[in-house]
């Protein structure tokens, strides 16, 4: 998470926690197979507000961090990228920072990491529904082909936080819009969509094509919204919250309510779940927030769903990047038995 409202995603052999149902088609039956989602396991989102897509400039991110991340026990990473600022008024897409893009994602790879390239534009399509669609839709139509027949665990996730003035209706057509823009040229590309951002979390009014088992559905937990964002800065309201306490059994039972409803609908429509972003502020009191973190972390997982940690650096960070190390109290949260 961010400030977005407030500032409100080769072969594998890792032994992940996410585990994915296939129903075969007739068209399966009939010899024309379609590979299933992978298994991503435990992921960290990286490289949201670096200046790596610039050139190097406020870029505490460093690359030899993917082999941390790995060596901690993490499977996948998630790339938080900001495409629609590298486009020119035509929606062309800057090749000097497709060309970094392109380098983060051999490194990625090269550490036998599974990388998620997470359009992130969050701000534009809250905001601007038909903006964020034209854009979108060249984003996707260049990026498809871009990638296409390359790197063959790479996902694409076709938009961070689809809300705000988005309603379901508007985010189902301009989702399946880009599925179709993808698919045209990506037919087996892990992609993953994600639910409307809103409290409500309407898993069910999502709409996906029926025939398409390629696809992982994914929503971010960040509840309640005034304990994980105690504190923030950025925010005038929230700057002034804190300290408060999180992991009564009335806490954990709303979160197990709340996990419920998306579990109950994935199960009814055998669509595998990824938690794509979770966390709360430093200024949260530290029992509190490592006791939110790796309850949520556990109960992803007993559930079956991969998941993502927001975030490496920055705010909310796992890992401290002036002292390049873990910070030990949240990465022994998210992922147990950490010396």
């Amino acid at each position: 998470m961010k400030a977005v409202c407030v500032r409100r995603a080769v072969t594998c052999s890792l032994a992940f926690a996410l585990s994915v149902l296939a129903i075969c088609s007739p068209a399966e039956a009939a010899g024309q197979a379609k590979s299933a989602p992978p298994k991503l396991g435990r992921g960290i989102n990286i490289l949201g507000y670096d200046g790596i897509w610039e050139g190097g400039r406020n870029a505490p991110f460093r690359l030899e961090n993917l082999t941390a991340i790995r060596r901690a026990g993490f499977s996948h990473v998630r790339i938080n990228f900001f495409g629609f600022k590298f486009m020119n008024p035509e929606n062309a897409l800057d090749e000097i920072v497709l060309r970094r893009l392109d380098a983060v994602i051999e490194e990625v790879l090269a550490r036998n990491l599974i990388p998620i390239l997470d359009e992130h534009d969050t701000h534009v399509c809250q905001r601007d529904v038909a903006a964020c669609a034209g854009r979108l839709k060249a984003f996707w139509t260049q990026i498809a082909a871009r990638y296409a027949g390359k790197y063959p665990t790479l996902v694409f996730e076709v938009l961070n936080e689809p809300g705000g003035q988005m309603t379901s209706a508007a985010w189902n057509a301009l989702l399946n819009e880009c599925l179709g823009i993808i698919r045209a040229t990506n037919p087996r590309r892990p992609v993953v969509a994600a639910v409307l951002n809103v409290d409500e979390m309407p898993v069910e009014d999502l709409v996906l094509p029926s025939d398409d088992r390629n696809l992982i559905v994914t929503f971010h937990y960040y509840a309640p919204f005034r304990f994980t964002h105690q504190g923030a800065p950025w925010s005038p309201t929230l700057s002034q919250i804190g300290p408060l306490d999180w992991g009564s059994p009335e806490d954990e039972q709303k979160a197990r309510a709340d996990f419920e409803k998306v579990r109950s609908w994935s199960e009814r429509e055998n669509r595998p779940i990824y938690l794509g972003e979770f966390g709360v502020y430093e200024a949260a009191p530290a029992e509190a927030r490592t006791r939110y973190l790796s309850f949520v972390a556990r109960s992803a997982e007993r559930l079956g769903w991969a998941w993502a940690y927001w975030q490496f650096d920055h705010d909310f960070a796992a890992f401290d990047s002036a002292r390049q190390s873990w910070k030990p109290e949240i990465l022994r949260a998210l992922i147990p038995n950490q010396r």
